[in-house]
This record gives C-alpha cells, structure tokens and sequence, in this order.
C-alpha cells in the first residue's frame, strides 16, 4: 500500500494553509480565528456527532480502549520522567521541558480523523472518536500538571474549560443512554465536520514555525524520538499483547503515529510559557508525521509474533 499517497491529501492541506499564512494577504491573525472557530465551536461538534451517532459496544472495544489507554498512560509517564533521568536531568531547562512534555503524547485530532475516515471508514471512524473522548481528559491532564506546577495557572481550571473534554464526555453520556441525534441535523452536522477537517488541517499548517528552535536542541530531539519512535513501537506491542484484529490495530497504529497537537503552543502561551519553542516543535512533529505514520503502519503493521 502507497501509504504517502494516501496520506497527500491531509498534508497538501497542511501546506495549503502554510503557503496561504506566509505568502498571502490571508495571514496569522487570521488563522488564528480560525483556529479558535475550529477548536471551540467545529471540532468538538464533529467529534460529539461521531461519537453519538453510532450505538457503542464497550465489550467489543474493551480491549482496543485498554491498548490505547495504556499507550497514552505510558507515553505521559515516559514525557514527564525526563527530568529524573541521570544523564538528561542536567541538560535541558525545566520550564522549556514543562512546556513541551506534552509534544511526546498529545495527538493532532484532525489528521486523525481525517486518515482514520478514509482508511478505516465509519466503523474506523467511531473508534478512533470514542479513543480521543477517553484519551482527551487523560492527555490534558498530563499536558497540563508539569506546568500547573511549575507555575501559577490552575490544573483543574484548564481541564474544565477544554472544549474538547466537553464534547467527547457528553457525546459519550449521551451514547450510552440510549440517545440519538434528529435525523433532521444529521446534514448539517456532516457538514460542519467536513468544515472542521479542512480548516483544522489548514490551520495546522498556517501555525507552523521553526525560528524558536535554535534553543533546546537535545530536549526537542528527545520529545520528537518518544512521540514518533518510541509511542509507534508501544502501540504495535500492545495490540499484540491485546489480540486486536486487524481493524482496531489499524486506527491504534494510525493514532500513535499522528502529529503531535497544534494546540500544544497555545496551551503553553496561555499558561505563561515559552510558546514560540513549542510551536517550532509541532512544526517538526507535523513534518516527521509523514514519516512516522508510513513507518506504524507499513513497517510495524505489518510485523507479527
């Protein structure tokens, strides 16, 4: 399988918006309305939808949920660790690693949504929402803690305003009492998801920037090795360990090997944190994702016990 061309059309967006931030009248100040748009009003509409619009078999996925459960639980542990490794605690400066821990497990929703919708289809679709409602709270606690302790900003505030966790927990409450979305708004909630992947991807792209890096070279090589090797192989060996078949080890695999999320450097920013460097380090996570997606599922996919 032509896995680069499969994922073309998610990263020509990226570059779509990239070029069209740079190099047209159509520049930062306003991706970032559009980002707002997208990651408080269209995305979390598109991920209640899917969550909500298809009967949930908790049996069924158990195991697929404890694989990526266990993935995310143990990738947060590894990113937030480095500090009391021996031979990296006195080489990279706390507040630039409280800052960018969470580019080692944070995961860019659109990109998966968008590969997940055209590989695994809708079956594909409602597991890697259902994956994102449980892992989202989980993620964002571990995002949040390092610099909630480092600094002044409070931990559960942060949780409680993520537009995200909103939607993945009521579209979850909603599936599992039984409730249905009117098949009037079905149309126009297809739309807004549709909406909210192109302008997600777009605006992926047009955040994208690499001047802060020239500082703390060898914390981003660390963060960028577990979010792109070292998340990947964990992934691979937990659907072995759980006997995934082969449809849930697709979009596990396609999960570990996403981005990491473009709203990491806006959560840094806004908790007083150096969000320039961040956002250079989500730039190069987006750019290894064109290698680390071929590399969990044409290389690792296809590798078994």
């Amino acid at each position: 399988m032509n896995y680069a061309q499969l994922l073309f059309p998610d990263f020509s967006l990226i570059l779509c918006g990239y070029f069209l931030c740079r190099y047209t009248p159509l520049n930062r100040p306003l991706w970032q309305q559009v980002e707002f748009l997208v990651y408080y009003f269209l995305f979390p509409i598109l991920l209640f939808h899917s969550i909500v619009k298809s009967p949930l078999d908790i049996h069924a996925t158990s195991g697929f949920l404890l694989a990526g459960l266990a993935m995310g639980f143990s990738a947060i542990l590894i990113s937030n660790s480095m500090p009391y490794w021996p031979w990296v605690r006195h080489k990279i400066d706390l507040r630039d690693h409280a800052a960018s821990a969470q580019i080692g497990f944070r995961f860019n929703s659109f990109i998966a949504l968008a590969l997940v919708e055209r590989l695994a289809g809708p079956e594909g679709l409602l597991l890697i929402a259902v994956l994102i409602g449980f892992c989202v709270p989980m993620f964002n606690v571990g995002a949040v803690w390092p610099m909630a302790r480092h600094g002044e900003s409070g931990m559960l505030r942060e949780l409680i305003r993520n537009p995200l966790i909103l939607a993945t927990t009521s579209g979850l409450a909603f599936n599992f009492l039984g409730f249905r979305v009117p098949e009037v708004l079905d149309p126009s909630l297809s739309r807004i998801g549709a909406a909210s992947l192109a302008l997600g991807l777009m605006s992926a792209g047009a955040g994208m920037e690499l001047k802060a890096l020239n500082q703390g070279k060898f914390l981003g090589s660390l963060v960028l090795a577990i979010k792109h090797l070292v998340v990947p192989c964990l992934a691979w060996a937990l659907a072995q360990l759980f006997q995934l078949p082969p449809l849930q080890t697709t979009v596990l695999l396609i999960f570990s090997g996403l981005p990491t999320a473009s709203t990491c450097y806006v959560l840094a920013s806004r908790m007083g944190y150096n969000g320039g460097y961040v956002a250079g380090l989500v730039t190069l996570s987006t750019l290894l994702g064109v290698l680390s997606l071929p590399f969990a599922l044409g290389v690792l996919g296809g590798l078994k016990f």
